[in-house]
């Protein structure tokens, strides 16, 4: 295969991204964390910590030939579920809002879910370049793949992480719909889908109350419903140009930790608008050239491997901003390269990796 420079609209849109995110995180959480570290950088600091080692990571990985990925897939699927597991574990894991979701690692957390989402993206595409002419069958092809795909979800929903969980398998759906499983297939298991996703709301009390908050937000203004009004008073006042830089009022503690899911409201509210804007045209180039470069991939591993990464990180973007806009309820799901983390961002410039390796070799 022949090796070409890798895509510079792609590196472009997720620096730029980055960038974003960086300066939004100081922004969002500077008041925050001087009230609760006597340090108004101290999210931003370690956001740019994370950052480094993610663009060293993407960079590293961009430069791997991507196929390299596909022998070594199962092992890691394998350490990836022996950390999910391990996560489980009382002691070992850390609970945080509610649920056993990290690993303390020294100074840092790591949250292996995270891991899981591009670990099942690589095997999910080497399993299914490997029987695309089995995927006509429902038992031989999709069934195989779709037990392949609940398993790390199962483990997932113990901790619980129903967001994440669900950003992995319509993630993987999306793989198994390219990859040629019919539509038939997906008609049979959504019913089986959709009493299962009502069991698992009705299942925790705080899912179903995040679904009347959504429904009837003022009901309940200063419990499930202050963070979606706060958001939308974070957005409503942005107007076109916003209200300036750092000029936030939200962020004055009536926010809960705007540095995080709701970082895009704060940004709406400091940007306003063409802001707001501005990021979604910026990812609507990573999904783009994302997608091309799924379709001129030279094989169908490098073609699954690219679609499954755009997809993971299209999919959490509708989510977010679809939260913060009051259009679903709340789940939890942070706006990938903007939203501050430390698992996610460095996983997500890891995957965007692989992405640009993949777009290296392609056919054009």
């Amino acid at each position: 295969m022949e090796e070409k420079k890798p895509d510079l609209w792609l590196v472009a849109a997720i620096l730029g991204i980055l960038i974003i995110g960086v300066v939004m995180v100081y922004s969002s959480s500077s008041i925050w964390s001087e009230y609760k570290f006597d340090d108004p950088w101290f999210y931003a600091k370690r956001q740019i910590l994370f950052a480094t080692a993610g663009l060293i990571a993407m960079v590293v990985l961009s430069r791997i030939p991507y196929y390299v990925w596909h022998g070594h897939s199962k092992m890691i699927m394998i350490i990836c579920l022996v950390f999910l597991v391990l996560v489980l574990i009382p002691g070992v894991g850390m609970v945080r809002g509610g649920a056993r979701s990290w690993i303390g690692v020294g100074m840092f957390s790591i949250q292996p879910s995270e891991f899981m989402k591009l670990g099942l993206i690589l095997f999910l595409a080497r399993f299914l370049s490997e029987r695309q002419k089995l995927m006509n069958s429902f038992q031989q092809g999709f069934l195989p793949a779709l037990a392949l795909i609940l398993f790390p979800f199962a483990l997932i929903m113990l901790q619980p992480d129903l967001g994440t969980g669900v950003v992995m398998v319509g993630t993987c759906l999306v793989m198994l719909f390219t990859a040629g499983a019919r539509i038939s297939h997906f008609m049979w298991i959504a019913g089986a889908g959709a009493a299962g996703m009502v069991g698992l709301i009705a299942s925790a009390p705080y899912r179903i109350k995040r679904i009347t908050a959504f429904l009837h937000p003022w009901e309940d203004p200063l419990g499930a419903g202050f963070q979606i009004i706060q958001s939308l008073y974070a957005i409503g006042p942005g107007g076109l140009m916003g209200l300036g830089l750092g000029n936030s009022m939200q962020k004055f503690f009536y926010l809960p930790e705007p540095q995080t899911d709701f970082i895009f409201a704060v940004l709406a509210e400091e940007l306003g608008f063409l802001g707001g804007l501005l990021v979604l045209g910026l990812f609507f180039i990573l999904l783009w050239r994302g997608i091309r470069a799924s379709l001129l991939a030279p094989d169908l591993f490098g073609s699954l491997l690219a679609l499954g990464i755009v997809g993971m990180i299209s999919i959490q973007v509708m989510i977010n901003i679809s939260v913060v806009t009051g259009l679903i309820p709340v789940t939890g799901i942070t706006l990938p390269l903007v939203s501050y983390g430390g698992s996610s961002l460095t996983l997500t410039l890891a995957s965007l990796g692989l992405l640009l390796s993949v777009s290296r070799f392609s056919t054009k």
